[in-house]
């Protein structure tokens, strides 16, 4: 029998994050720092509304764009939170933040062009530009330059293939993010190159020591940029999978073709509950998002200090909820470290390089979990250095 396999899919590794999630899944007595998932539990008045909807039978599809009431508070929601400026009518609700990278990157990759990537960066970029048929080429983004892409790092990676950059930040894995006036001076060579940019701000919440800026809200900028958001980081919704995308007239209309022909429409369920969440927020100044993202910045500081502590180089996240500390000075590398840790330890993290080549002596480590687990985990790592300083002694 004859191999049906594409040759695309076959040249693309497992996801490295889901690994170690799967490892650590029958381990009895093990810590997670693996799974960026918040440990918060979905208000209650945003289950009600998904479970109000069931009761009164909602259950058929919606419009393909999503609801027009949905549509509209993500609307406001942009323009009045992050001064992104975009109608209802561009807005596509997605399932999960996850599919508008999919539908973006395949509205406008097409074989042989290049789409710039930071690294590190998320899992999903690369392959699905691979799968586009597209050449992912990255970007080093460096722990002494905040994991930032600067211009010089974008123009030394331009070519005449070049069409697009993909923008993650707050950044996963780094905790990394880029303030209004490192964009700006990126603009300049975007517009150079005439590139588009395709901005993944599904952290945009959880930002520390300063409201996050979308590139979306800069002049010249909106009408080149997709952005992509969604309510799983922000709003602890990632089992509801709800999301949106937002982009300029050409690809709007390409994107919505490719949901149209795929995905057809997000869950109404879930929108329903989304409409709950932007309501929720609005009536009360998004109070428990900002509960959130106090509880968050209290895990991050304490973490930060924990692996500074044990004498390891640990970047200040500014954004999102993941430390990424450097544990080159151990002389092992991050998946090395991962391995030994996992099953030493029973501690699960991920190893650095599953975000990329730069990312090779770093380790990411969720501090979405609570502060019980993240005081034992940090003990256990602690005692794990103890061992490996032992063994190098020896």
């Amino acid at each position: 029998m004859r191999d049906f396999l594409s040759e695309r899919v076959r040249g693309i590794p497992p996801s490295g994050i889901r690994k170690y999630f799967d490892l650590v899944e029958g381990m009895e007595g093990a810590i997670s720092l693996g799974v960026g998932e918040p440990d918060f539990c979905t208000p209650w008045d945003v289950r009600n509304a998904g479970i109000l909807s069931l009761r009164k039978g909602y259950t058929q599809y919606t419009a393909n764009r999503g609801m027009a009431e949905l549509r509209a508070l993500i609307s406001r929601y942009l323009s009045e939170r992050f001064g992104a400026e975009y109608s209802p009518e561009h807005i596509i609700v997605t399932v999960g933040a996850s599919e508008g990278i999919d539908l973006s990157l395949r509205a406008v990759c097409d074989v042989g062009d290049e789409i710039l990537l930071p690294d590190p960066a998320y899992v999903s970029y690369a392959p699905i530009v691979t799968l586009c048929g597209g050449t992912p080429v990255c970007v080093r983004c460096r722990a002494e330059e905040n994991f930032v892409l600067t211009p010089e790092g974008v123009e030394e990676s331009v070519t005449p293939k070049t069409k697009a950059i993909v923008l993650a930040y707050p950044n996963n894995p780094t905790g990394g993010i880029m303030t209004k006036e490192q964009l700006l001076a990126l603009v300049p060579v975007l517009q150079k190159h005439d590139l588009l940019v395709i901005s993944d701000e599904i952290y945009a919440e959880l930002t520390y020591g300063g409201r996050h800026c979308s590139v979306a809200s800069l002049p010249g900028m909106r009408e080149r940029t997709v952005l992509l958001g969604g309510f799983s980081k922000s709003f602890a919704m990632t089992g509801w999978r709800i999301g949106f995308a937002c982009a300029p007239d050409e690809i709007d209309a390409a994107m919505l073709k490719i949901h149209q022909y795929t995905m057809l429409c997000a869950p109404r369920v879930s929108q329903y509950a989304a409409i709950a969440a932007l309501k929720g927020g609005f009536e009360d100044g998004f109070s428990s998002v900002e509960n959130m993202r106090a509880e968050y910045d209290r895990r991050r500081r304490f973490l930060v200090d924990a692996f500074r502590g044990m004498g390891l180089d640990c970047f200040e996240p500014r954004g999102a909820f993941y430390a990424f500390p450097s544990v080159e000075k151990t002389g092992l590398s991050g998946e090395e470290f991962a391995n030994r840790l996992l099953f030493s330890e029973k501690v699960a993290v991920v190893p650095g390089s599953a975000f990329g080549s730069c990312g090779k002596y770093h380790i990411r480590c969720s501090y979405a979990t609570g502060m019980e687990e993240l005081t034992e985990a940090m003990e256990r790592i602690r005692r794990f250095l103890g061992k490996i300083s032992r063994d190098v002694g020896k």
